[in-house]
């Protein structure tokens, strides 16, 4: 059955078959168009909705094969039908890798030609059918992942918001230094990038710098402000904090990469760390950068019991460190990094303090451990 509303070009340098061939197919209700060579058929292409070209492979100035190489170079959305002389196999086979959808060779019956015109224009039309859709499916896709990322860039906002509002309760509850556990993370992150830790990390070593002391909301207030030095089972007690953070953290999927970070921030190069003892390149790497970035913090910020060291003198402490204390790699890393860079993580995190949410701060206050 002819294909409804389709419109074909006929291509043919004889003019006897070019009339032949429209009488045939308007007869069958198809829009019929001529042309006498592939030139002229790319003229008429280029103006007019065209879904089907009955092209001959012969033809002098442009013949069949090369106008469909010409067809999909331009990205004509046209099915094509080549007709070939009987003998000539070779060519027919060529249009059919060129992207013909068929082909007809001569002699060929009125009756043969309809039935192939047919079904080239059924399978190009479903071909269509089939683009649009994969585009329709496609542009549907990138805009649900658009939503998604800017959900979960969204999610990321909040997450981070909520993050900063624990920490500077934390930090408040224990009287650090304003801003502190902001500032060690992003001097963590900052370190990290400069000794070209793996991207994947920055994110973990991030949160992780910022959640380190998460673990104290469950240590008793009479041990944790103490004012004056602690007793052997208080120290007991003190040291239990990396574990239970850890155990906080490590029910929040989105925070897990963070865990290692939280457990291990007080392990020490040298093995004399804790909870574990843990030495050299067991401890994480993000805990090895911490522990450097966090002794500098804590120089270098003003104490109720003293004042701040200067950058000179705290360079020389962490130096000195050094496989001890320390891991050598990422204190050789630290030394690197300029003193302008830490100054302006400080001035940066300074401005973007957040106020301590008063509903964390009663809930650290009444926490026991």
């Amino acid at each position: 059955m002819p294909v409804p509303n389709a419109r074909i070009l006929v291509v043919d340098d004889e003019a006897p078959i070019r009339d032949m061939l429209d009488q045939f197919l308007s007869g069958r209700g198809y829009t019929v168009e001529q042309a006498s060579d592939g030139v002229q058929a790319l003229e008429r292409l280029a103006g007019h909705d065209v879904e089907l070209v009955v092209t001959d492979i012969r033809m002098p100035v442009m013949g069949g094969l090369e106008l469909l190489g010409q067809i999909a170079t331009k990205s004509y959305d046209v099915g094509v039908v080549v007709i070939t002389a009987c003998d000539d196999v070779a060519s027919a086979v060529n249009a059919m890798k060129c992207g013909a959808l068929d082909y007809v060779s001569k002699p060929f019956s009125l009756g043969d030609l309809d039935a192939v015109v047919a079904r080239a224009l059924s399978t190009h039309r479903n071909r269509r059918r089939d683009r649009l859709q994969k585009a329709e499916l496609e542009a549907l896709v990138n805009e649900q992942a658009r939503e998604l990322r800017q959900a979960l860039a969204q999610l990321h906002e909040v997450w981070d918001k909520a993050l900063d509002a624990m920490v500077a309760a934390l930090d408040a509850r224990e009287h650090e230094p304003e801003s502190h556990s902001k500032r060690v993370s992003e001097y963590a992150a900052h370190l990290a990038s400069t000794m070209g830790v793996d991207p994947v990390l920055l994110d973990a070593i991030r949160r992780g710098a910022m959640l380190h002391d998460i673990g104290k909301i469950g240590i008793p207030d009479n041990i944790l402000l103490k004012p004056g030095e602690l007793t052997p089972a208080e120290w007991v007690e003190m040291r239990k904090h990396p574990r239970i953070g850890f155990w906080i953290l490590s029910g929040i999927e989105v925070l897990k990469p963070a865990c290692q970070i939280v457990l291990t921030h007080h392990e020490n190069f040298d093995g004399s760390g804790y909870p574990d003892g843990l030495k050299g390149d067991a401890i994480p790497i993000g805990s090895r950068i911490f522990s450097v970035v966090d002794s500098f913090d804590a120089m270098t910020s003003h104490r109720p019991y003293r004042k701040a060291m200067s950058y000179e003198r705290a360079r020389k402490e962490i130096e000195a460190g050094a496989g001890a204390q320390y891991d050598p790699e990422v204190v050789r890393g630290f030394l690197m990094v300029k003193r302008e860079a830490w100054a302006s993580i400080r001035e940066r995190t300074a401005h973007k303090r957040t106020r301590p949410d008063p509903v964390f701060m009663r809930l650290f206050k009444s926490a026991k451990a």
